[in-house]
Parts: structure tokens; C-alpha cells; sequence
């Protein structure tokens, strides 16, 4: 019975701290919509691992490093109207390990030079107890 006792305790805190890290992690894809709103690309960057592996996959193949992908933002989104107002949709946050998660999304930007909208696929790791996106692909 003691067994099964501290089972469930592991189990309690095990998924507490899930409930945290994906509290966590949907609080940076929040302020990265807040930042992008505000038309702060520097901002909404700060959801990214600051690191020259730091993968991006979009329409035109991978990229590499943080400060690569900061200049692609910034040259393909260059004011707000091209910007336009950021919604995430958050389909899936799964985690792969405790400090590995996998999320599944949808972005809409409402523009009115026209809108635009995709999917993404982030993997997000805890490095030096941050979360960080380490992983971007966006369609």
C-alpha cells in the first residue's frame, strides 16, 4: 500500500510540474503575440534560444542562428502594416521529456494588405532553467 502510496505523489508532482512548464511556455507564446502587436520584433524574439543552433524552417528552407533569423524577420516584416495583428492557436503541447516540449499551432495575422495564416510546429527545451524555442517551423 505504501507503494502505491508514493505512486501517486510521484505522479501528482510529476503532472504539477507539467501544468507549470506548460503554463510556462504558453506565457512565452502570449508575449511573443503581445510584442508582435506592438510591432517589437526584438520582443518577440525573446521566446527564442539566442544561439547559432537555433533552427528555422519556413517556406524558403532551413535557417540557421538567432541573429539569421532577427534579420529575416525584420527584412520580411518590416513595419506594422506588413506585421499586422498576431493569434496564435494552440493545437497541442506535448512534453517528450521534462525539459523537451513538443507544440502544435496555428498563426493568423489579420492585415489589411491581406491576411495570412499557417501552421507551426515549436520545440521548445529548458536551457539554464529557461525555456527556450529551439526548433521553428512555420507554413
Amino acid at each position: 500500500m505504501r507503494y502505491l502510496i508514493s505512486f501517486f505523489v510521484l505522479l501528482s508532482f510529476s503532472a504539477n510540474a507539467q501544468n507549470k512548464d506548460e503554463q510556462a511556455i504558453r506565457k512565452i507564446l502570449a508575449h511573443q503575440i503581445t510584442e508582435w502587436n506592438k510591432g517589437n520584433i526584438d520582443g518577440f524574439m525573446k521566446g527564442y534560444w539566442e544561439n547559432d543552433s537555433l533552427l528555422f524552417l519556413g517556406k524558403s528552407g532551413p535557417k540557421y542562428g538567432y541573429t539569421n533569423t532577427l534579420s529575416n524577420y525584420k527584412k520580411n516584416y518590416p513595419d506594422t502594416t506588413v506585421m499586422g495583428k498576431l493569434s496564435f492557436e494552440v493545437l497541442k503541447v506535448q512534453p517528450l521529456s521534462p525539459d523537451t516540449y513538443f507544440v502544435v499551432g496555428k498563426f493568423m495575422l489579420q492585415r489589411t494588405i491581406g491576411n495570412l495564416s499557417g501552421y507551426y510546429t515549436l520545440l521548445f527545451k529548458r536551457i539554464k532553467g529557461e525555456w527556450v524555442i529551439v526548433v521553428d517551423h512555420s507554413s
